[in-house]
């Protein structure tokens, strides 16, 4: 393996080693110039991600972008072909279908001078390899390559998405990383948890639309945007080329209702596992409720902090917990509570007397079955719909707020623990004011 490495690295073409090195090697071996001006307020640019990958900045990434106009397939493959020129790497191409495979392997017909190839499989000269896969289990178990790239996962089975994420190992010189590129078509599809998986793991998203992809900086005619335009249905322009949510059908909490609750001008954190995050500092005379779900077998602990002498109620503490023993999930509960002194609520449902037997601030557990389950959750649901909820930008919590799904508060089905905690945090207010009245809500009260 060593001499094949040290071969390797005799045969690599000049690698690139800075973001300018690596647009002069496209310019000079392609004639291509990827699109890098930003154009759409949190997007970012097709050479920005390209750039990112092909630098392993990140061991995983997503790539969001308009369908037909992101250019997704193509940069795909160039960047898997540019990997296997100058890096020397082994590259795995995971099309969502037979189709989207067949299109990245004409792509890929282009750079390597055969347009007669229809190998899956093609060596270089500089002793790197691209293998174009079927979307079938199969197929996606058998290498491990340093880079894989996957194409439109949106159409792809999640079961297959995970036995393809089995796939890259790093060598020597050859960090491994992974790009998952789609259009976000389903609401409740592969991209959907892809989202959740980001959240939770720090993995960056990179989204660009039309506009960073139009003339005079990038490639994209718009009489091409407007002929699109007029075919398609308004709902799907909106989703697949302007990037907007698909349609939330099933969605329990209205997805611009999220989006107003996480307000990103508040503060911007990922909610990464072990990060306490604390807004604002206890204030004298001010009152507080939190709320906890716990983790059990699988789940996360998540403690929630809301000040309620202030209107709107404003989410002032957070953090999601591992999977730890009961004494130290629930020693931090107990520091919270003491910390920002007020009431306290968790999930008590399927625990028995486990937390009353640590905790020391008087909380009230909830057994969420039956009226009461359903009386939490909407309470919960109609304070965010109703504006009465501001917070800072949590990603990770964002993020299962906003993919909950109606399937997932009924009886049979797994709230996301970060709306469980939010929900018992707003227990605490139920338990102070009874109710939610909408004259409530609209008083005036000094912050």
């Amino acid at each position: 393996m060593a001499r094949e490495a040290a071969n390797r690295a005799k045969r690599r073409t000049t690698q690139p080693t800075t973001d300018a090195e690596l647009a002069a090697y496209l310019q000079s071996r392609y004639s291509l110039h990827l699109p890098n001006v930003q154009c759409c307020a949190n997007h970012t640019t097709p050479f920005r991600a390209f750039a990112d990958s092909y630098f392993a900045r990140y061991p995983v990434s997503l790539w969001l972008a308009s369908r037909g106009f992101g250019g997704k397939s193509y940069l795909l493959a160039l960047l898997g072909n540019t990997e296997a020129e100058t890096l020397t790497a082994d590259v795995t191409i995971l099309g969502g279908s037979g189709e989207q495979s067949q299109r990245v392997l004409k792509y890929l017909q282009q750079w390597t001078g055969d347009a007669n190839n229809t190998k899956r499989h093609t060596d270089y000269q500089s002793g790197g390899e691209v293998t174009s896969l079927m979307a079938s289990s199969r197929s996606v178990r058998g290498p491990h390559p340093q880079r894989l790239r996957i194409d439109e996962a949106d159409e792809m089975t999640i079961e297959l998405f995970n036995a393809a994420m089995g796939q890259p190992m790093g060598t020597s010189g050859i960090a491994k990383q992974t790009t998952i590129s789609s259009t976000h078509h389903y609401p409740d599809g592969v991209v959907t948890e892809l989202k959740k998986r980001a959240a939770e793991n720090g993995w960056p998203i990179y989204e660009w639309c039309y506009h960073e992809t139009l003339e005079p900086h990038g490639w994209l005619a718009k009489a091409e945007i407007e002929s699109k335009q007029a075919e398609v249905p308004v709902s799907m322009w909106l989703a697949e080329y302007d990037l907007q949510e698909p349609s939330p059908e099933g969605r329990a909490i209205l997805t611009e209702k999220v989006t107003a609750m996480f307000d990103k001008s508040l503060g911007k954190f990922e909610g990464r596992a072990g990060e306490y995050i604390e807004i604002e500092k206890p204030q004298p005379n001010a009152h507080y409720s939190t709320g906890a779900d716990w983790a059990k077998e699988k789940d996360w602990t998540i403690i929630d902090t809301f000040r309620t002498d202030v209107r709107p109620i404003r989410r002032v503490a957070w953090e999601r917990r591992g999977r730890e023993s009961w004494p130290s999930m629930i020693r931090r509960f107990n520091e919270r509570v003491v910390r920002f002194s007020g009431v306290a609520h968790h999930d008590a449902t399927g625990i028995g007397g486990v937390v009353d037997d640590y905790q020391t601030v008087g909380a009230t557990g909830v057994t969420l079955v039956g009226q009461v389950r359903a009386d939490v959750f909407a309470d919960y649901i109609v304070a965010i719909e109703n504006g009465s909820i501001v917070s800072p930008f949590i990603r990770y919590a964002e993020a299962e707020h906003r993919y909950c799904t109606n399937s997932d508060l009924t009886g049979g089905g797994h709230p996301p623990d970060s709306f469980v905690a939010g929900a018992m945090a707003m227990r605490g207010v139920q338990f102070s004011y009874s109710r939610f009245p909408q004259d409530y809500y609209d008083e005036e009260i000094s912050q």
